[in-house]
């Protein structure tokens, strides 16, 4: 079950800030001008967001589910040190932060079956996967039909919420004190 939590609340979050980064809302335009990135770089991350998102949650992709925990991992830390940077308190870091953190206990919570034998964590486990990672488990039809159903279902959360989340991160940008009225 935690692995389910961490896991949905960080391919949520790749979901709606690839919506968010691809859409270019105002608070990505403001927040990337505060951190001094190029307006572009929004669709690089919003691309990429995508990607990581279906590889984390499909399943029998096990190499490319690595890199995008690695890369999840280094888009949230990445905007940890950003905020940090250029002076921005706990109010600005601390959501990247707590993602990060996610992204690392969705990625160690993991089943045998969705590892590479060489990232257990406990190299002499081998009751789903043999030594040299022969005997690895089928995907079952029914476990893509989730995790596509689950992507759409978040996508349109993610586009159904935009409106809200607008006004939202608007009001937040003014508060921080990186827009005025």
């Amino acid at each position: 079950m935690p692995y389910w939590a961490t896991t949905s609340a960080i391919v949520f979050e790749l979901v709606s800030g690839s919506v968010w980064n691809l859409l270019t809302i105002e608070w990505i335009e403001i927040q990337l001008q505060h951190l001094g990135y190029p307006h572009f770089f929004a669709y690089i991350l919003g691309a990429w967001q995508v990607g990581a998102a279906v590889a984390i949650i499909a399943p029998g992709f096990r190499l490319l589910e690595e890199w995008a925990y690695a890369g999840a991992f280094l888009l949230w830390s990445g905007a940890v040190v950003s905020h940090l940077a250029v002076g921005d308190g706990v109010e600005s870091w601390s959501m990247p932060m707590v993602l990060a953190i996610c992204a690392i206990m969705s990625w160690m919570l993991r089943p045998a079956y969705r590892r590479l034998s060489q990232t257990r964590l406990r190299p002499n486990h081998t009751a789903a996967v043999g030594q040299d990672g022969a005997g690895l488990r089928e995907t079952r039809p029914r476990e893509w039909a989730i995790a596509v159903g689950l992507l759409v279902v978040l996508y349109a959360v993610s586009f159904l919420t935009l409106p809200t989340v607008e006004d939202f991160m608007h009001k937040n940008t003014v508060e921080l004190g990186w827009i005025s009225e």
